[in-house]
């Protein structure tokens, strides 16, 4: 009992640690881990390890008996990058698709190979354990990727390659690692050969085939309300779960792509109360990632620590695979994308390895020892060596290098439209074919998907909590318009989100208390006419759901032909155009605006202005 709870209480304090300093989960809880497993028996009495993840029948103690560690690792690793899965939206990918691509098997193939050869000749290690190793270190891990997206405003093809490649490529390790592992096992030879090539294929296909089959499935369930609320979050996990089993069943290790799919399938399906799954599986993945790095940190010996950490070799070999191999990948993969030359760096630059490196690689590791295989013994601690020198790399640096190389973003121009209401995703849709990048943010699902309808990328969340700071998709916004109905909600959005979100300006539709006031008195903070409120905007919007704009070569006539527009005239200013076409909100004191030279445009909605 004890050892379980001190685990969750370890897990979710280290995690609490890294959000306080700012670094990556998984460095404070590898060293937790550790502290509590081979670096304890330094300081017990007996000389044994405070926390030992597999019982040992002789002395009573440890959790998990057998091979049920490695059980609960898979089945663990699978509910993450499920999750992950979820996250993924095609919408991302548009020029840096073929990129992605190439990183996850090009690139894949150039890290097993390269890294394969260098293991060998670098710490001299058996040919097949060589190549369990480089199998192993192909992936990028999600776990220590997402929090340096939600932490770092990169530009947008950055944040979307480093993410696609670090949930997309964990089933490819995990298979490389699984084909290395049967030959190692197995006679090897030509029969290996055409064994192996069958397994592959297997494992794409049932992958691929079960996880599409198994998210329209789900999808399916939840929008015909064949669910009912309460059991939602747990019956998606128990799903998730069920075709994480049967497909390994089916085809050996082909889960882990099987419920990436499912979870990508889903994330780019319409499917109502989609947030309520997205935060259970995110809260989830954030237990799982606690108690997995602890328990799988513990299970490494102090001899194997040793066996790796003592000798020079090792950091050779990371030197390579970090200097040398992954930016080799990363430049011959991205040849010819839209990446720029800095953007490529830094990708070079990012690559740390995660929870499915480590899972994998204590199960093989293991079990291999155990069998007698020679240089087993290294497996574990060197894939350890490797997760902790890039984690430990990337917090220390990816800030310094991100800004040095320019792939920081300086000038945020997004806009963030809090509401989805009609007036809300008429003005997103002009602002989008300005060349705005525009988010709409509101908490009602049919407004969400009437705006995804039209091409709009609507996000539902409740601005109360703190989903929206944790939107990797909103790392460019620097505009807030609040056009809700509730006076109190769009208050609260301009203050509590004004820094995050409105750097260049937070503006709120102004109440109908506040239009009582005379004109000087009324809020600076107002949005579009400053004479309008939200029934007056939707009234308008209702009977003429057009955007106009007029063009203007002197304010003082600007001025003079929004003094008479209003509800009354059916016309409501809403934006200025100036002459290098940047949209811009109305400004409180357009008498004293100065315009750059030339033609200007005042952007309206409503009736068209007669000529």
């Amino acid at each position: 009992m004890i050892e379980l709870a001190g685990i969750i209480i370890l897990g979710i304090f280290s995690q609490w640690i890294a959000w306080k300093v700012r670094v990556p989960s998984i460095l404070p809880l590898i060293i937790s881990g550790l502290l509590v497993g081979p670096l304890s028996t330094l300081f017990t009495d007996t000389g044994e390890k405070l926390l030992n993840p597999i019982y040992d029948p002789g002395t009573g103690k440890g959790l998990f008996p057998g091979e049920y560690l490695f059980s609960f690792v898979s089945l663990a690793i699978g509910i993450i990058l499920f999750e992950g899965g979820l996250t993924l939206k095609r919408s991302e990918i548009k020029g840096v698709g073929p990129a992605i691509l190439k990183l996850v098997t090009m690139g894949s193939a150039i890290t097993f190979l390269g890294g394969g050869f260098a293991t060998h000749y670098i710490m001299e290690l058996n040919w097949p354990v060589s190549f369990m190793f480089s199998g192993l270190v192909v992936v990028t891990g999600p776990t220590v990727i997402a929090p340096i997206l939600r932490n770092l405003p990169l530009t947008r093809n950055v944040a979307t390659v480093l993410k696609w490649e670090s949930i997309l490529i964990d089933p490819i390790g995990a298979l490389l690692a699984v084909l290395v592992f049967e030959f190692i096992i197995s006679s090897g030879g030509v029969s290996f050969t055409s064994m192996a090539m069958i397994t592959f294929l297997r494992v794409i296909l049932v992958g691929m085939a079960l996880g599409a089959i198994s998210g329209w499935a789900l999808f399916q369930f939840i929008r015909r309300n064949w669910i009912p609320s309460y059991l939602l979050n747990v019956f998606t996990l128990a799903f998730v779960l069920g075709v994480f089993v049967m497909s390994n069943v089916v085809a050996q290790e082909s889960g882990l792509l099987s419920v990436v799919v499912m979870g990508t399938v889903m994330g780019n399906l319409d499917i109502p109360r989609f947030r309520e799954i997205l935060l259970f599986k995110e809260s989830l993945s954030v237990l799982l990632i606690s108690i997995l790095f602890i328990l799988l940190s513990a299970q490494i010996d102090l001899e194997e620590l040793l066996l790796v950490f003592s000798n020079w070799r090792s950091f050779v070999l990371f030197g390579f695979l970090v200097f040398v191999l992954r930016p080799l990948g990363v430049i011959i993969c991205t040849k010819g994308s839209d990446l720029k030359t800095a953007e490529k760096l830094f990708i070079s630059w990012v690559g740390p390895r995660g929870i499915v490196a480590a899972g994998i690689a204590s199960l093989f590791g293991a079990t291999l020892t155990r069998m007698g295989i020679e240089d087993a013994e290294y497996i574990t601690p060197m894939v350890f060596m490797v997760v902790m020198g890039t984690v430990l790399l990337i917090a220390l640096t990816v800030r310094p290098v991100a800004k040095g190389l320019g792939v920081c973003l300086v000038a945020s121009r997004g806009i963030l439209i809090v509401g989805a209401n009609q007036a809300a995703r008429l003005l997103a849709k002009y602002l989008k074919d300005n060349q705005r990048h525009v988010v709409l943010v509101d908490s009602n699902e049919g407004s969400i998907r009437q705006a995804r309808s039209q091409g709009l990328e609507a996000i539902p969340a409740n601005i109360y909590s703190d989903d929206l700071a944790e939107q990797i998709d909103l790392a460019d916004m620097g505009f807030l318009l609040a056009m809700t109905s509730s006076v109190e909600l769009n208050q609260f959005a301009v203050t509590r989100y004004e820094k995050e979100f409105g750097e260049n300006g937070a503006f709120r539709l102004i109440s109908a208390e506040e239009l009582k006031k005379l004109p000087e008195e009324r809020p600076r903070d107002g949005l579009l006419s400053y004479t309008d409120d939200f029934l007056n905007l939707n009234e308008v919007v209702r009977d003429f759901p057009f955007i106009h704009e007029k063009a203007f070569s002197q304010q003082s006539d600007l001025v003079a032909v929004m003094a008479g527009m209003g509800v009354a005239y059916q016309q409501i200013p809403v934006f200025v155009k100036d002459s290098q076409g940047e949209v811009l909100p109305i400004p409180f004191d357009l008498e004293h605006f100065q315009f750059a030279p030339g033609v200007f445009y005042l952007v309206y909605l409503g009736k068209k202005l007669e000529d």
